[in-house]
């Protein structure tokens, strides 16, 4: 695969932290310019706490939701934003256990118990509430919106490309499956990219997918990376990264993403 070069350089990229409330409307920079108490005002609501990259050159950028691996909003994650930032997208990353503390470990099994008591439904919202906080965003495209998700992320991804109507594009890197009637309800293109090795994602469950995709007639790409373990694409595990197909998998990305959002 020929690469590509991204627009923008990481010194060309801005980088801040947002925190919103879950599930509720978001307040936009009009409420913050009117009320000088909103930023210290105690909410009554769960806050979800975000990183975020984009590009600091003046325009209109499609708006991307980056979901994490079960060790947390790692300093790899955040890397992963700002590249993606590059690319042309104002990213965002929601802390997925900011409702567990906000935790980030190297530990297996902890990362393990921490993906275990998430609740679902309520990681879903606050996904949801990241694409609504974007839509306050005077530098990102109205509902120009698409996700990305590695590992736990990648499961999360594929669910809500399932519940957002809205969104443009879903990029899930070895995910787990959701239940081939919920591919019924998928309303973007999908890239997934398999690792050939996996032992958290059986052959099997991907080979579903693509059925129940062909059956529903949904767009959905998967790409496989025959001799890659599960989290081929972090090299913060020694044992699992493959830089080639790292590497492949990234310019892939780039590529898919470009045709999701070309022309809006």
């Amino acid at each position: 695969m020929i690469s590509t070069i991204a627009p923008f350089t990481l010194d060309q990229i801005g980088t801040g932290t947002a925190r919103f409330p879950s599930g509720i409307a978001i307040p936009t920079l009009t409420d913050a310019a009117v009320d000088p108490y909103i930023q210290t005002r105690v909410s009554k609501h769960v806050q979800v706490e975000c990183i975020q990259f984009w590009p600091q050159q003046k325009g209109l950028y499609p708006g991307l939701v980056l979901l994490h691996e079960a060790w947390g909003l790692t300093a790899q994650i955040k890397d992963l934003g700002a590249r993606l930032a590059c690319e042309g997208y104002g990213v965002i990353i929601p802390n997925l256990y900011g409702r567990l503390g906000g935790m980030v470990t190297a530990n297996a099994e902890v990362a393990d118990a921490l993906m275990g008591k998430l609740n679902e439904s309520l990681v879903l919202q606050d996904i949801n509430s990241c694409c609504e906080f974007l839509n306050t965003r005077d530098h990102i495209k109205q509902n120009i919106h698409g996700v990305v998700g590695f590992g736990m992320g990648g499961t999360y991804a594929l669910r809500f490309a399932c519940q957002r109507k809205r969104l443009r594009a879903a990029v899930v890197y070895y995910g787990r499956m959701q239940p081939e009637t919920a591919i019924n309800d998928l309303y973007c293109p999908v890239l997934y990219h398999q690792a050939g090795l996996d032992q958290w994602v059986p052959g099997q469950d991907v080979d579903r997918l693509r059925a129940a995709a062909t059956e529903h007639k949904k767009r959905v790409e998967v790409r496989t990376y025959q001799d890659a373990p599960h989290a081929f694409c972090n090299e913060q595990i020694a044992g699992s990264y493959r830089a080639d197909a790292a590497s492949e998998a990234w310019e892939a990305t780039a590529a898919f993403l470009k045709t999701c959002f070309q022309g809006i």
